[in-house]
């Protein structure tokens, strides 16, 4: 078989060595001729750089979760190299399983109207606080991003960051987004946009997503005590900060954010762009390789 590869930091050809024979091309092939799969070794924010390319190739692609963060990798059941290599090995041999997942997609707007600088994303997206502690995750040492860096750096970002004003409009199922419904406009810690359930390392901040309904789960955290707002967080490793009053959950196929103030959006822990932002789920949009 002959398979491209994408190597994320950390990794390179000899960790190949366990997915068995094949004819290895190393970088993005140009077409689907060149290759019948795509492995990328690394996390989310190796994967998130080359979205655009694989839902142009729409070749089978096996996530090796060799990243600082390999959320996307979880929510797909690959929680580590071995089963990585299990299921690769089963797909060559012709019996392994795929399936087409949805991603989600961020467009910036420029006085209104949508530019051309869109971003897919795999799990999820922030604006807000989420959006701080990500910046802040980025500038650790990797193998410190790796242990719980998002949770290192919630602290600093936590107590010195203030709700900001912004405002979040939904269209229902089967609308268009040119008929969105303002949905908050309440001072806002933070407001997440999710693909999959995880994101940040495990964090449940989206328990209900799923990524084959043509929805995003939409999780905005209202303006709140200081020390709540500190308590709040170990709960969204286990989803339970949906019962929070301050909490409001949503699933919607569009939405937008708009804010006073340009503000930083973060994707998969990357930066991409400054609000105001349209998002929608992009359905079955990638095809991968299951366990």
């Amino acid at each position: 078989m002959r398979a491209a590869v994408i190597f994320g930091l950390g990794s390179s050809e000899r960790d190949l060595k366990p997915f068995g024979a094949a004819e290895w091309q190393i970088g993005v092939p140009a077409n689907t001729k060149e290759a019948g799969a795509v492995l990328v070794f690394g996390g989310d924010g190796t994967i998130h750089r080359h979205l655009a390319q694989l839902v142009r190739l729409q070749l089978p692609t096996l996530i090796v979760p060799y990243g600082s963060g390999n959320d996307f990798a979880r929510a797909l059941g690959l929680k580590s190299v071995r089963i990585a290599v299990a299921a690769w090995r089963k797909f060559a041999a012709g019996t392994g399983c795929t399936r087409t997942v949805d991603l989600g997609l961020i467009t910036p707007l420029a006085g209104g109207a949508a530019t051309s600088q869109q971003r897919y994303f795999c799990c999820a997206g922030g604006v807000g606080l989420d959006a701080e502690v990500a910046r802040r995750a980025n500038q650790l040492p990797r193998w410190l991003r790796g242990h719980g860096g998002y949770a290192v750096s919630l602290p600093a970002a936590l107590f010195r960051f203030a709700a900001l004003p912004m405002k979040i409009s939904v269209a229902a199922n089967g609308e268009s987004p040119g008929k969105l419904t303002p949905y908050s406009e309440k001072p806002t810690v933070l407001a997440a946009f999710a693909n999959t359930p995880v994101y940040g390392g495990g964090m449940q901040i989206a328990p209900e997503a799923k990524m084959d309904d043509g929805q995003l789960d939409l999780c905005i955290v209202s303006e709140m005590d200081k020390f709540k707002l500190f308590c709040l967080f170990p709960t969204v490793y286990f989803g339970r900060h949906l019962r929070r009053e301050e909490v409001q959950y949503a699933r919607t196929p569009y939405l937008r954010i708009e804010s006073e103030r340009p503000l930083d959006v973060y994707a998969d822990g990357e930066y991409v762009c400054q609000t105001p932002i349209e998002v929608q789920a992009v359905a079955q949009a990638l095809r991968v390789i299951l366990p």
